[in-house]
């Protein structure tokens, strides 16, 4: 392997700020804040918006599923005339 060509691959905590979910994994992504985690160890950390912990698909809130409507339209669009 050729010298310093390499991104750092490093202990980093990302910080879910929209349900206050941490969670600490190894990653290359760069960033200039830091952390203290739960083993009193600093880390750098990166901020998200949407993890495992907040994103609908995951957590089964926040999904409203208008199915009568749909039912509704289908049959007015495809209805035998």
């Amino acid at each position: 392997m050729k010298a310093d060509i390499h991104p750092n691959y490093r202990d980093v905590v990302f910080y879910d700020t929209s349900s206050e979910f941490k969670f600490l994994t190894k990653s290359t992504i760069e960033t200039s804040e830091t952390i203290v985690w739960e083993d009193g160890k600093e880390y750098p950390v990166y901020k998200i918006e949407v993890s495992s912990e907040s994103h609908p698909f995951y957590t089964g809130k926040k999904m409203l599923l208008d199915t009568a409507g749909r039912v509704e339209k289908f049959n007015r669009r495809y209805a035998k005339k």
